[in-house]
């Protein structure tokens, strides 16, 4: 098991890490759970109101728990959707990069990416905040408070707001990124080909 072994691998650099590295692995797995359950929420929401249409059977508000869910998920997935390099990705640039020049563009890139999820965290934090003070509550049939279906927004964001801090400070002491998935003398090319062929990331 990658998570439970207690190594991180990065490339062919393999160390040893500390309850903290096993605490935000753990972090990110959940997240990634998380996100998993409310997508299979969503399904069970539109195949109650699909098939309850047939008995006269409803949910009600089903299509804000639906929203609400998508949302929850979509950004609970983030963190770990990052961190196992699954994410889309513009590496124009950095595919041309090698050695030293490489490390520092990455890291250049993950303090921009850093500071624009921080604003957003932020801001959604505050949000949710500001819902849960002032008691705001949806507007349809149920009259959920709005803090609880916020929570997954805020959450999601600040769960990645912590992977990007944990892999800018990974790269910064000189670790291959996580979510760099080819070897590092892999052209795109071949990484596309070799996964084409159903070869592992």
């Amino acid at each position: 098991m990658r998570m439970g072994a207690g190594l991180a691998e990065h490339g062919d650099d393999v160390t040893a890490v500390g309850p903290v590295r096993r605490i935000l692995d753990l972090l990110y797995l959940g997240a990634g759970y998380a996100a998993g359950v409310f997508l299979f929420a969503i399904f069970a929401i539109m195949m109650v109101m699909s098939i309850g249409r047939q008995f006269a059977l409803n949910i009600p508000a089903g299509d804000d728990f639906a929203s609400w869910c998508m949302a929850a998920m979509a950004f609970l997935g983030l963190a770990h959707t990052f961190k196992r390099g699954e994410m889309i990705r513009v590496g124009l640039l950095l595919e041309r990069l090698h050695g030293r020049s490489k490390q520092v563009a990455e890291i250049v890139a993950l303090g921009i990416a850093t500071a624009f999820v921080l604003y957003f965290t932020r801001h959604a934090v505050q949000m949710t905040y500001d819902s849960w003070r002032f008691n705001d509550v949806a507007q349809g049939v149920v009259a959920l408070p709005l803090w609880i279906p916020q929570l997954g927004f805020a959450g999601g964001l600040a769960i990645l707001s912590i992977a990007l801090i944990d892999e800018m400070v990974s790269v910064v002491g000189g670790n291959r990124p996580s979510y760099e998935k080819s070897s590092p003398d892999e052209t795109p090319d071949e990484f596309i080909e070799r996964i084409s062929q159903g070869g592992g990331g």
